[in-house]
């Protein structure tokens, strides 16, 4: 786990906030996100019945003004479907796993067949109302599955973990601590490549390597720390999310496309604010994005609250 100070997203000054002086995902960059996204949304699911019937729902939203909250009272504003009060999910007309719509007399989705009201995580026991579970992350419908699997075979994904895995392999390395140090290392580093040498003589395995754990000075480290820590930052742009009329599709998607072995948090487009992941967002439909999170912005994290039924 990387024990960074900051949050590494040259979008994003401190607090999370939009940082007006960075440019925007250059133009290029947003159509191969969009490409990605649409090519996602259109393999798992039905889109075009399901956006036009969810933004006709959201214009009768929008018309009728402000509204409160069923659970606790709090104001909820036209177009949120999760309050951010008590974090409960409180669009009882459409299903909060797929975005189709629902109906009163439904007590399971007519759609995707999952159930209103929630289903338990597998891994963690949480009862959600969400494809991903809010509290560990897990897939627990099938189609929140199978996109993550596609997603994840994607040449683009796969280049995510390969450096995310590099940058975890640079928090497991110790810097020298002194010249003398440095030294001894590379003494001992000889006398490895010496004693494999040997073996191989003697019959043993050929494939067996010299190498011990990477070492190197501090300020080599840190220098290599912050190249992956840049080049993760703009691969995560890759996977930013765009505005769509879904709020399922758009948090479905962002689940899906998180990456394991890193402190993250996701920042909306809505408030821009931190949350610990879209499921905790009112309006994730908007778009967002992850951002490395270090140990110092863990407070900035407006959610985390998890109900259990």
């Amino acid at each position: 786990m990387m024990n960074d100070k900051t949050i590494r997203s040259d979008h994003f000054g401190t607090g999370g906030e939009m940082d007006s002086t960075k440019p925007a995902i250059n133009e290029a960059q947003q159509l191969q996100n969009n490409h990605l996204q649409r090519e996602l949304f259109d393999a798992h699911n039905d889109n075009a019945e399901k956006v036009l019937k969810y933004s006709a729902a959201q214009e009768m939203q929008a018309a009728s003004g402000p509204s409160r909250c069923p659970y606790c009272g709090a104001l909820i504003m036209p177009g949120e479907d999760f309050c951010e009060t008590c974090h409960r999910y409180i669009n009882k007309n459409v299903c909060s796993f797929c975005g189709g719509m629902l109906s009163s007399e439904d007590a399971f989705c007519p759609e995707c067949g999952n159930p209103r009201g929630g289903i338990e995580c597998p891994v963690c026991h949480t009862i959600n109302e969400f494809a991903f579970c809010k509290q560990c992350g897990s897939a627990i419908t099938e189609e929140a599955k199978q996109l993550m699997a596609s997603l994840k075979a994607t040449p683009e994904y796969l280049e995510l973990m390969a450096v995310s895995d590099q940058l975890n392999q640079l928090d497991k390395c110790l810097p020298y601590n002194s010249a003398a140090d440095k030294q001894r290392e590379d003494i001992n580093q000889q006398l490895r490549v010496r004693v494999f040498e040997l073996l191989k003589k003697d019959g043993a395995n050929n494939e067996m390597k010299a190498g011990g754990t990477e070492r190197m000075t501090a300020e080599e480290l840190t220098r290599k720390k912050a190249e992956k820590m840049d080049l993760l930052t703009a691969m995560l742009d890759k996977f930013a999310v765009t505005p769509t009329p879904s709020p399922a599709i758009a948090r479905n998607y962002a689940m899906a496309s998180k990456p394991k072995g890193i402190r993250l948090a996701w920042v909306c487009n809505y408030k821009h604010a931190m949350h610990s992941s879209p499921c905790g967002c009112a309006k994730p439909h908007l778009g967002g994005k992850w951002v490395i999170l270090g140990k110092a912005n863990l407070d900035q994290i407006k959610d985390d609250e998890v109900q259990n039924g």
